[in-house]
């Protein structure tokens, strides 16, 4: 690997207009080639930190130091809306990159293992085949710096162990936000380890979870110091209460006593805080009888093409079904169906609130405040009091209700989308890749409160851990159909 430094922070401070900053002296340089992976928990500022690397955004004070010569591309995380409507083709013309279009084009969907037709709409693709769309887009920019935001999301396995195989042999640098662990030990160097409560950063080198087992390590050192400090503190303050009367002598040695103290305090470290998890929760459901979901025929996409087939799918309360199958298949299509009920053979109890969890948040409309989406799904009997502490369960904080969902991070819409399931009581849960953007701590908790809850489910998900979690009655493989 080359010694040449790329990219340089050199106390960088960020903060819009006169709100706290988002990073405070920001320290960090990678080398010419390096694979580091960005870490921290949601909102800490990460994704700031990609669009001070792009320009995007502007220091506040200190220095963001690149050459004018070094180029940089981003692997967004979700689709921009306002894309959904171009075709392949024309999204990659969008990039501007020097050379033959076509011949770029075949390149780098042959580098992220992406086949589909150019004049195909980038909306209509699936999810996986978004991720890889994303992952292209930054690609045939050539950049010598190339961010990647939650690249995984959305990939199965051969997806995921192709993009791996791809940035161990990628030969220039590249920096990575991601949740998933096992994806980033395959293939990181270091980690630049960004505190949400002190707003800097630190530089570990290793792979993956050798950083994390050091950040454990030194937290449990820093508590440890920090209780022996305290005692000592406490014992000086004693001291100082039961010499500070005595007069001469006794008095002069309070005075040293007391300026130990001081000393003592100052010496203490700010411990950083482990990632704040979210709340237990329970998903109520509405308590309907009958038969919930029934679905005689699902269509599927092969060679490019819809195919019909028949099936035999019945649903009641408590009864829960896997959708399976490869990237591209037709999952997210057919679910999007159920909802809208223009899957034909398919019925839905009358009178049944369904709560969907859509992979690209196509349920939340960007322009409204957090306040007004989480009102709009209460239920009778809810209060605004009762709203605020569910809300406060996801970690949406009374801060975040003025903001309009579009300046949330896709964890946080996330995050929100669960509360609005708890807010709703469905009676059929319909929840297409619920883990994409969500924190790897707070995936047990959401795990456990869906096999806890008492409606139907119907699931996508590519996370094999959170699968084995949930009891499931049934599993539809549309790749086998």
């Amino acid at each position: 690997m080359s010694e040449e430094v790329i990219l340089r922070f050199d106390n960088v401070i960020f903060q819009y207009g006169d709100k706290k900053p988002i990073l405070d002296e920001v320290s960090f340089s990678v080398r010419t080639g390096a694979k580091k992976t960005l870490m921290g928990q949601n909102g800490a500022g990460k994704s700031t930190i990609f669009k001070l690397i792009t320009g995007e955004l502007k220091a506040t004070e200190g220095k963001v130091a690149k050459s004018d010569s070094t180029s940089v591309a981003t692997a967004a995380q979700v689709l921009d809306r306002q894309d959904s409507d171009l075709t392949v083709e024309k999204y990659f013309a969008k990039a501007k990159a020097a050379g033959n279009l076509q011949s770029n084009i075949n390149k780098v969907m042959e580098a992220v293992n992406l086949t589909v037709p150019l004049d195909r709409q980038v909306g209509a693709l699936s999810g996986g085949q978004q991720a890889r769309l994303l992952l292209a887009y930054a690609l045939i920019q050539n950049p010598d710096i190339l961010l990647l935001d939650e690249p995984t999301n959305n990939l199965d396995k051969e997806g995921i162990d192709h993009l791996i195989e791809f940035l161990i042999m990628y030969p220039k640098t590249v920096l990575v936000i991601s949740h998933d662990a096992d994806f980033l030990n395959c293939f990181t160097e270091g980690v630049i380890y960004l505190d949400v409560f002190t707003k800097k950063t630190e530089m570990y080198d290793g792979d993956y979870y050798t950083v994390v087992a050091d950040i454990e390590r030194r937290i449990e050192r820093e508590i440890k110091k920090n209780a022996q400090l305290e005692k000592a503190i406490q014992d000086n303050k004693e001291k100082v209460n039961f010499f500070a009367h005595k007069g001469g002598k006794m008095r002069k040695l309070a005075s040293k006593l007391k300026t130990e103290v001081e000393e003592m305090e100052e010496n203490k470290v700010d411990v950083r805080r482990e990632d704040k998890t979210i709340r237990d929760f329970k998903i109520q459901a509405q308590g309907i009888v009958g038969d919930v979901v029934k679905i005689n025929s699902v269509k599927i996409i092969k060679n490019h093409e819809a195919e019909i087939r028949p099936v035999e799918i019945l649903l009641r309360q408590r009864d829960r079904l896997l959708i399976s199958g490869p990237n591209g298949i037709g999952k997210s299509t057919l679910l999007r169906a159920l909802i809208d009920g223009t899957n034909e053979g398919t019925t839905i109890l009358k009178d049944t609130r369904i709560g969907y969890y859509s992979q690209d948040f196509a349920t939340l409309d960007y322009e409204q405040t957090v306040f007004d989406c989480l009102t709009g799904a209460m239920t009778e009997g809810t209060s605004i009091q009762d709203m605020r502490s569910i809300a406060a369960g996801f970690l949406i904080t009374g801060d975040l209700m003025g903001l309009k969902i579009k300046h949330l991070s896709e964890g946080q819409k996330g995050l929100l989308s669960f509360t609005r399931l708890v807010l709703l009581k469905p009676g059929l849960l319909v929840l297409d890749e619920p883990t994409n953007h969500i924190n790897f701590r707070h995936i047990p908790i959401i795990a456990k409160a869906i096999n806890d809850y008492e409606g139907a489910i119907i699931l996508i998900s590519h996370m094999p851990d959170f699968v084995k979690e949930i009891k499931f009655d049934q599993e539809l493989n549309l790749g086998s159909l």
